[in-house]
Order: structure tokens, then sequence, then C-alpha cells
């Protein structure tokens, strides 16, 4: 594939927070805080996030978190502008402090 082929594929952004304080008032937060600082951003086709579905308990299904952030870019250059805009920035300085672990998970895709 051409690399302006990839470059105009789908980009799936998935983060998966564990915060310190899991509780649902700051799972609330951190929500909040993505709508606002995190959802406006030109490029995204689609936009997420919540807690983690609790009572989907099976062996496969990943226990170590809290709430996921899920966005699907137009392509790679959407997702990399935001990854460098000031709401960016402001959303990881004003959430970082309750973070115990964050993960992220990019991939590129065509339907």
């Amino acid at each position: 594939m051409s690399a302006s082929a990839s470059s105009s594929r789908l980009l799936f952004h998935n983060v998966y927070f564990t915060l310190i304080d899991g509780s649902p008032a700051a799972c609330e937060r951190l929500q909040m805080a993505c709508r606002k600082y995190l959802a406006p951003h030109t490029g995204i086709v689609w936009f997420g996030c919540g807690n983690r579905a609790v009572e989907l308990n099976r062996d496969v299904n990943d226990h170590e978190f809290d709430v996921g952030l899920h966005i699907v870019f137009q392509d790679r250059a959407a997702h990399d502008a935001y990854q460098v805009s000031a709401d960016h920035q402001r959303f990881i300085d004003e959430n970082r402090s309750n973070w115990k672990r964050v993960r992220v998970f990019d991939s590129v895709a065509a339907g």
C-alpha cells in the first residue's frame, strides 16, 4: 500500500484510563473533560467515552481500567494535529494527577 493510501485510512484512537480515584464522580469528571477538550477537534469522525462495562465479565474482558476514550479520526493527519493541540495538552495537564495508568491503542482500518 502506498503512503498516500495508508494516510487516507481511518485512524482509531482508543485510550484506557485507570484512575487513582476510580469513584463514579471521578470517572464522570474525566468524561466531562474528554467531551470538553477532546471532542471538538477537526477531523474526528466519531467520538465516545464511558465507564468500563463491569457487567461484561468474560475471561477475555480486560478489567484494568475505569474509563475508555474512543475517537475515530478521518486520517493520520487529523490524529497528529489533535495530539499537539492546545486543548489536548490542557486535558492532560488538568487530569493527569488522577491517572494511575494510561494505555493507548491506535490502529488504522478501512471498512
